[in-house]
């Protein structure tokens, strides 16, 4: 599973979730959309397999990021 979220000026206090989706290129195409005519504004797609810690948090890997 792919998230994808777009950040202002590299700030992960400001990340917003876009979608969730199984398939890499939706999640590309959504990712360039969301940040295209937006100054300062970039996106970040993560992959989870849906494992968690010991913390009860799910396990992310940074797949893609502007």
């Amino acid at each position: 599973m792919y998230h994808v979220y777009t950040e202002k000026n590299y700030s992960e206090f400001s990340r917003t979730l876009i979608c969730e989706t199984n398939d890499y290129d939706k999640a590309m195409e959504k990712a360039e959309k969301a940040v295209s005519g937006k100054e300062g504004y970039n996106y970040v797609i993560e992959e989870t397999d849906g494992s968690m810690n010991s913390y009860g948090e799910l396990i992310t890997t940074v797949v893609a990021k502007s």
